[in-house]
């Protein structure tokens, strides 16, 4: 039994050693040379990701410029939703947004804000306006409405008048603290603008005791004074020196004043013609 035992030790000894020699060992020399494959492969890889990076970063910039063209542009993203209005008294903000004509659910980059800038300016009673984009969705409005400085007899019509000569609105009577301007079938709208500059040019004292302007030309405008008495002012050129020439006339009995030339201004017991 001790001899098997022996026997059978040795075997399993022997087979044991025979399985181990019967596996190679590596070669030093092939483990060097994956190595270095592996090695070259990574360079490759990072040679030819150097080489595309410049094309991809191309790429995805353009791809934003064109996706943010079109959220801009042509998206309903960033379109209208609102036009809101500021400046009103004589118009209402419906009147404003009808002559403004901004569309609805159009891309707020592509409104033509001189357009609807011009298209409100039209209105009469409007003096200056400004349109501004106010992202993300809405159009903005402000309004500079005219102010009546005299109003223009016109026909059975009573109307107000700007500074600049612009007639713009209906009073159904004349005010008694705006002077009254009346035409002749020949006055245009120049000759209203210089109406305009005269009014504009009489001190408050001076134009409160102004009862109307007669104004038929650019250079035949006449002021009629509450008292009855009438002032020849002429164009509205030199208008500071003729009010204050004509506040010094006024001590003066007379009909008529002719201030038409302010340097050598005439007085008259007769009413001007």
């Amino acid at each position: 039994m001790r001899v098997a035992s022996l026997l059978g030790n040795r075997r399993a000894r022997a087979g044991k050693s025979g399985r181990a020699a019967d596996v190679p060992k590596p070669d030093p020399a092939d483990v060097e040379a994956a190595r270095t494959r592996r090695r070259f492969a990574r360079r490759q890889w990072r040679r030819r990701w150097l080489s595309w990076k410049p094309v991809l970063a191309v790429v995805l910039v353009l791809a934003l410029v064109v996706g943010g063209v079109w959220l801009v542009f042509f998206s309903r993203y960033l379109s209208v939703q609102s036009v809101q209005v500021t400046g009103t008294g004589l118009l209402t903000a419906d009147d404003v947004r009808h002559a403004a004509r901004v569309a609805q659910d159009e891309p707020l980059a592509r409104v033509d804000v001189a357009a609807v800038e011009r298209r409100v300016e039209s209105l009469a009673p409007v003096a200056d306006a400004t349109v501004t984009r106010q992202w993300p969705d809405s159009v903005r409005i402000s309004i500079t409405e005219r102010v009546a400085i005299a109003v223009v007899d016109i026909g059975t019509r009573i109307r107000g008048m700007d500074a600049d000569g612009v007639v713009f609105r209906d009073f159904p009577r004349a005010p008694r603290n705006l002077p009254l301007v009346r035409t002749s079938g020949s006055t245009g709208g120049e000759a209203l603008r210089e109406a305009a500059l005269v009014v504009s040019a009489l001190p408050p004292a001076l134009a409160r005791r102004v009862e109307h302007l007669q104004v038929v030309t650019v250079d035949q405008i006449t002021l009629v004074l509450r008292d009855g008495r009438e002032v020849l002012w002429g164009s509205a050129a030199e208008s500071d020196a003729k009010a204050e020439v004509l506040v010094a006339l006024l001590k003066e009995q007379a009909k008529s004043y002719d201030v038409s030339v302010p340097g050598a201004p005439t007085t008259s017991q007769q009413p001007l013609s």
